[in-house]
């Protein structure tokens, strides 16, 4: 009867052991979603930073371009240039974002399955 009662009373801290793990699984998911989401707004930063570096370049060959004969043309071609170099860096951008977002979706239910 005692190993009986034994063996009942080291299931029970067993399954109280198992019972806790899923809290560790979610805290790890969290952390993981944390870590994409900082990288997700360091991309996002970088690609800002270069959009602005863009403009600014384009700006300045805006003024250098004001200064030749064929001002008008010119200008029209920078900002020609500095749409598409913004459009590239808000698509890079997007991107950036969605597939971080992914990553950490995929972390997160990854996580999840494991823990049931």
């Amino acid at each position: 009867m005692k190993n009986v009662i034994a063996a009942l009373i080291a299931t029970l801290f067993a399954t109280a052991a198992f019972a806790q793990a899923p809290a560790v699984v979610k805290a790890e998911a969290k952390q993981k979603a944390a870590v994409v989401k900082a990288d997700a707004t360091e991309a996002k930063t970088a690609v800002k930073a270069d959009a602005k570096v863009a403009k600014a370049e384009v700006k300045a060959d805006t003024k250098v371009a004001a200064t030749t004969t064929d001002a008008k043309a010119d200008v029209a071609v920078a900002k020609a240039d500095a749409k598409v170099t913004k459009a590239k860096a808000k698509h890079k951008s997007a991107k950036a974002k969605a597939k971080a977002k992914a990553v950490a979706s995929a972390e997160v239910n990854a996580a999840a399955p494991a823990a049931k």
